[in-house]
Order: C-alpha cells, then sequence, then structure tokens
C-alpha cells in the first residue's frame, strides 16, 4: 500500500446484503419467526417482493425474484455472550443448525431457500 492510500481518511463502509427467495413472505416468516429478526420495511406496504429484516446491526434485504436461483452466504461474526444467547434461542425454536468448518468452526443455518449463514464459534 503506498503511503497515499495509507494518510487518505478513513471513512465507513455499510454493506446490506441482498438475499434472493422463491416467496419474499416465506423468507420473512422464516427471519422474524424462527431468527428472531425484525421487519424493518416492506415494499407496496407489505405486498411488494422486496424487503429488508434487522437484528442488531445484522441488515439483510429479501428480494423474491423467479429467474435468479443462486445462494448467498452471509458470515455474520457475533460476541460470545451473543453466540451462547444465539445457541439457546435456537435450541428453543428448534431451528436447523449444524457446525461447519470454514477456515475455523462455525454455526451454519439454511433458510428455505438454501442461503447459509454462518456464525463463527469464538475460540
Amino acid at each position: 500500500m503506498t503511503n497515499d492510500l495509507r494518510n487518505q481518511t478513513v471513512h465507513r463502509w455499510y454493506t446490506r446484503p441482498v438475499l434472493f427467495v422463491a416467496d419474499v413472505n416465506r423468507a420473512l416468516r422464516f427471519y422474524v419467526d424462527t431468527l428472531g429478526f425484525e421487519k424493518r420495511w416492506h415494499e407496496g406496504n407489505g405486498a411488494g417482493g422486496v424487503c429488508q429484516v434487522n437484528r442488531g446491526e445484522c441488515e439483510i434485504i429479501l428480494c423474491e425474484d423467479a429467474t435468479r436461483r443462486d445462494r448467498g452466504r452471509l458470515f455474520v461474526e457475533l460476541t460470545p455472550d451473543a453466540l451462547a444467547h444465539l445457541r439457546r434461542e435456537l435450541a428453543e425454536r428448534a431451528v436447523p443448525a449444524q457446525e461447519t468448518w470454514w477456515g475455523y468452526d462455525a454455526i451454519q443455518i439454511k433458510d428455505p431457500d438454501g442461503n447459509e449463514l454462518l456464525f463463527p464459534i469464538a475460540q
């Protein structure tokens, strides 16, 4: 990296991933009812094919698109306390989750469309 790049002001980068789903209402129910997200907004006063769900600082846009069949993978890092809380919630709600390896141990949850949420397990 050049000195010019190191001396530039650092700006905050903000992301909201878009996950493509076959049925936005089914996906919305999964993220809200199963994973504890809250609905932030829904296009067309709840009748549209795009919505956003939030949990803490994690924001995800769900987009219904019958032509898209690709899947996404989100890497969500939690504090140790938040991860312990998530584990309890998953057990209480009987959410299918598995431990997997993605560079290190992680909890993997798949939504109804096959999109993956990976939560790294603190070492």
